[in-house]
């Protein structure tokens, strides 16, 4: 087991290889993250502020999140006209997904904003897309972190669905290794996989703590 794994480590092929499906990992998982925050963010806004818009957005989020991934990557290129091997489907689906995934913690997050907050702000003249940016939305940032840490491990984990139909990134490691027999790919993708995964959630805890730089001066002044 560890001389196979050695072995495949040491192949520059290998290591260059494991380079560019890394890279190829992060950007399939993080560019629908950010374009998936992009959508739910002023989406979550109308519903939050229309309950009848909440009322159908809800249940269709959650439909939504429940269709297989493989399924969803191969129905894509047939709405959009993409050829099935694009990494484009791969982007174009786990934004879905995570646009379903943030849709409830933006609501919940506004929601949470202190209703005396916010008419103070309307009272000093906010207009609503003013309050909501300057206001309302960096409140709800710790709330709306916490969905984006689940959204982000789940698309670096969904990702390895789509190496099933060629697309690439640390699946198809996990398709390479179970083709050849081969264990050493696939104990590497799953390393860098969980690894990936930790890193960028320790980027979205910091991220999240130094936008929310209140919740510092709160937890001193209680100390």
């Amino acid at each position: 087991m560890w001389e196979d794994l050695v072995r495949y480590l040491s192949s520059a092929n290998n290591r260059e290889l494991l380079g560019s499906q890394l890279l190829e990992h992060i950007y399939l998982s993080l560019t629908p993250l950010l374009l998936g925050v992009v959508v739910a963010v002023p989406i979550g806004w109308l519903a939050h502020r229309f309950p009848r818009v909440r009322a159908v957005l809800l249940p269709a989020a959650s439909i939504l999140y429940t269709v297989p991934s493989l399924a969803l990557f191969v129905v894509i290129p047939g709405i959009i006209g993409t050829l099935v091997l694009d990494s484009i489907n791969v982007v174009v689906a786990l934004t879905l997904y995570t646009s379903a995934l943030l849709l409830r913690p933006v609501i919940d997050a506004l929601t949470a904003v202190p209703d005396h907050i916010t008419a103070a702000a309307t009272a000093m003249g906010y207009q609503p897309a003013r309050r909501f940016l300057a206001v309302e939305l960096p409140l709800a940032v710790p709330v709306l972190a916490a969905g984006l840490r689940v959204g982000a491990v789940s698309n670096i984990s969904l990702v390895s669905v789509g190496a099933l139909i060629g697309t690439g990134g640390l699946g198809v490691l996990f398709t390479e290794g179970f083709r050849t027999r081969y264990l050493a790919p696939i104990v590497v993708g799953i390393v860098l996989t969980l690894a990936l995964a930790l890193v960028v959630d320790l980027l979205l805890v910091a991220l999240r703590r130094w936008l929310t730089p209140w919740e510092r001066v709160e937890v001193g002044a209680r100390t």
